[in-house]
C-alpha cells in the first residue's frame, strides 16, 4: 500500500497477502505515524477501503483521517496509479528467483521513485489534482 503527498513524498507499507481491511488499517496507522495528522485519504473503490472494519476505524479516529473517494473506474484521477505503473514497468523483465526476491525488487523500485519527488508532484498535476492547505 502506497501513500503519496502533493509535495512529492512517498511512503510504502508492503504486505505479503492480498489487501484486506486489516492491511488497510495497519497501513493507515503506519502513515499517520510517518506523515502526521490529520490525513486526507483519497481512495479508489477497493472493497477493503469501503469495508465495515475500515469505516469503523476511520469513524473512531475523526481527528486523524478524512476520506474522499475517487469516482468508480477512474484510475486516471489517481496519482498513486502512476506510481504503481512506473514500478511495474521497471520490473517488466525481472526474473525473480523467489517471492522474497520479488518483494526486494518492488521495494527497490519504490525506493528509487521515492528519491524523485518531482515525479510524484507531476503525477498529481497529470491527474489534474491540486491540494491547498486548510486552516
Amino acid at each position: 500500500i502506497v501513500a503519496i503527498t502533493p509535495d512529492g513524498q512517498l511512503y510504502a507499507r508492503h504486505f505479503r497477502t492480498s489487501i484486506s481491511s486489516h492491511c488497510v488499517i495497519q497501513a493507515l496507522r503506519f502513515f499517520r505515524r510517518k506523515i502526521g495528522t490529520p490525513l486526507l485519504v483519497v481512495w479508489d473503490r477497493l472493497n477493503a477501503h469501503r469495508s465495515r472494519a475500515t469505516a469503523a476505524f476511520i469513524a473512531a479516529h475523526p481527528q486523524d483521517y478524512a476520506v474522499a473517494y475517487l469516482p468508480a473506474y477512474a484510475p486516471e484521477l489517481n496519482p498513486e496509479e502512476q506510481c504503481n505503473a512506473l514500478v511495474k514497468r521497471a520490473m517488466a523483465n525481472a526474473l525473480p528467483d523467489s517471492i522474497n526476491d520479488l518483494h526486494r525488487l518492488a521495494r527497490r523500485e519504490f525506493g528509487r521513485l521515492k528519491r524523485h519527488p518531482e515525479m510524484i508532484v507531476r503525477f498529481f498535476r497529470h491527474a489534474g489534482l491540486s491540494v491547498t492547505g486548510i486552516a
